[in-house]
């Protein structure tokens, strides 16, 4: 089946498709086609260039740097980017914080905060699981106490991405532990991560990396003015963000690229290995299959609010995204052994970072709502059951 955009369609494709091969650095877009990981200064100066032109926010209402764009045009945008190996705007600033904030927060907030979030001049890190409340989110402990035109916050966030670089910290409080369910008695605070009191302690990952971090609220004053929204609704201002959250997810675009260079690198093996051509091939069509129902679920998108096949998406994005990074390790053999090999040596680079990135990606059923959330999601408001 081949898809056919319309004209206009068309040479909207061609415009980013332009533009994100030429304006964004060749270094920052290597980096990327390499799986190697990006610095803090190389996804800040990408951003920087989209929101210059344009294109960091699109998804954002138009008085805050959004675009009037169809539901397919965004989705173009998006898929070119990953084609084009660009990084993707900071989705702690783009997609989850930046949204909640347009929606929901008082003019003084948004006029305080969005323009810098565009901009990444603010670097957010999310503040939502806690060691005891991760995929049963409403489960969280952490508390934070009114006191006059300030709270006070203690406890605990956990799996904190890239909390290292972070200014601010949007997070998920109880402000009333009385209320008589736990989805109630939540808000939505906003914490500058210099408060005193505050500490972000790195987590050592699998891959040796560290990419996730514990916070730690020990008597943090924070200013009452930056409560997001009303007083205890933060949980349906956390739906909002995750359901936004969850739609960004299938990186076809991304997943698609990946399998291409692997079978450049497999190079005449598939042609003698029935079972690699047909592993290869079945990844392919499942890609194909992806990319079709993430079209049905943009064209039946309303309003800019996330279809609930977003969870299809989800789901299937991240196991055929762990497929093909296993598929780099079996074409690298052995070889993919050598994760710490050093820039002098004979291993190829893809073939150093396979395990690594094979490890990584674990991680990829587990956020924005576990896959077993997600299957529950589809059973429930899908098929009914």
């Amino acid at each position: 089946m081949k898809l056919r955009l319309s004209e206009e369609d068309a040479a909207f494709r061609e415009e980013m498709r332009t533009f994100f091969t030429t304006q964004v650095p060749q270094s920052i877009r290597d980096t990327v086609a390499a799986r190697r990981e990006l610095t803090k200064d190389q996804i800040v100066e990408t951003q920087q260039i989209l929101n210059a032109a344009g294109l960091a926010v699109p998804n954002w209402p138009v008085e805050w740097g959004g675009k009037d764009w169809t539901p397919l045009q965004r989705h173009i945008w998006h898929e070119e980017m990953q084609l084009a190996s660009v990084p993707a705007p900071l989705a702690f600033n783009a997609s989850m914080v930046g949204p909640v904030i347009a929606a929901f927060g008082s003019q003084e907030v948004k006029e305080r905060f969005l323009p810098a979030t565009a901009n990444l001049d603010i670097w957010w890190s999310q503040g939502f699981s806690e060691p005891d409340a991760g995929s049963d989110l409403a489960s969280l402990r952490t508390v934070a106490r009114r006191e006059g035109d300030e709270y006070v916050v203690n406890g605990q966030k956990t799996w904190t991405t890239l909390g290292q670089y972070g200014d601010w910290i949007f997070t998920l409080v109880r402000t009333d532990p009385d209320a008589p369910k736990k989805q109630q008695g939540i808000s939505f605070l906003l914490i500058d991560m210099t408060s005193p009191g505050l500490t972000v302690r790195p987590i050592e990952l699998i891959d040796g990396g560290h990419e996730v971090n514990e916070v730690f609220f020990e008597d943090v004053r924070v200013p009452a003015e930056n409560l997001v929204g009303e007083e205890n609704r933060g949980w349906d201002y956390a739906k909002f963000l995750l359901g936004n959250e969850r739609v960004g997810v299938a990186p076809v675009g991304s997943t698609k690229r990946w399998l291409a260079a692997a079978k450049e690198l497999a190079g005449d093996r598939i042609a003698g290995d029935p079972v690699l051509a047909t592993r290869v091939a079945g990844l392919e069509n499942e890609l194909l299959a992806l990319e079709l129902t993430a079209l049905r679920v943009v064209a039946h998108s309303a309003d800019g609010k996330p279809h609930p096949a977003s969870s299809v998406l989800k789901l299937r994005g991240t196991e055929l995204q762990q497929a093909v990074t296993e598929l780099y390790v079996d074409l690298a053999g052995p070889l993919s052994l050598a994760s710490g090999a050093g820039d002098g040596s004979g291993v190829p680079d893809w073939a150093r970072v396979s395990t690594p990135q094979y490890l990584n990606f674990r991680k990829a059923s587990i956020y924005g709502g576990s896959n077993e959330v997600q299957r529950q999601i589809i059973a429930k408001t899908i098929l009914g059951l």
